[in-house]
């Protein structure tokens, strides 16, 4: 737990820049519902591997330009002709495995009959929870749930979402609160 220039206490992660402060105030760990707005979440945390989420955030506005907004049917639609697009795209991460994964898994979305944001929201733990951490230290990388997930999406026909990616989703989107135990935002997550 760090105290901001602000005299703000904040997960340690949360200070680095302007844009992880309101990252962390305004979203991390905040519910998020819908399938298009869970679909963009899952394509950032892919574009995300390897790199730093301030990358990602930095470049978040372009991401939604050139994937339509996130929009799981038209991104599904997407031809060879638009994978040329985005890879001559300075504005986003140019990686062909990730662009090609971003366009399978909405593929792999529009075929889902619960839709994917009752998918994977039905990998969200359920019952009482570890008390709330104290250090980074104490939050984990994966869980039985996370693991679950990764499985069923995969099994589903979905790229880039191993354990890991799947539980670094479940604290971004609000299916875990994973802020520490004297954070500013820990009490108005659920």
């Amino acid at each position: 737990m760090s105290v901001g220039p602000d005299g703000v206490k904040r997960c340690d992660w949360a200070h680095s820049a302007p844009e992880y402060i309101t990252y962390h105030d305004d979203e991390w760990g905040r519910e998020v519902r819908g399938d298009d707005a869970v679909f963009e979440r899952i394509v950032l945390e892919a574009f995300q591997s390897g790199l730093s989420w301030i990358t990602i955030l930095r470049k978040r506005e372009s991401f939604r330009a050139a994937f339509a907004g996130f929009s799981i049917a038209k991104v599904a639609a997407f031809t060879k002709a638009d994978v040329d697009r985005l890879l001559n795209d300075p504005g986003i991460i140019r990686n062909r495995a990730k662009i090609e994964a971003a366009i399978a898994n909405a593929q792999a979305a529009a075929e889902l009959p619960e839709g994917l944001s009752d998918l994977v929201w039905s990998f969200a733990p359920t019952g009482r929870r570890p008390a709330a951490p104290k250090t980074i230290a104490d939050v984990p990388a994966i869980t039985p749930e996370s693991t679950a997930m990764a499985k069923e999406l995969k099994r589903r026909g979905f790229r880039f979402v191993g354990p890991t990616t799947a539980y670094a989703h479940m604290q971004a989107t609000g299916m875990v609160n994973d802020h520490l135990r004297d954070c500013i935002a820990r009490k108005s997550c659920p």
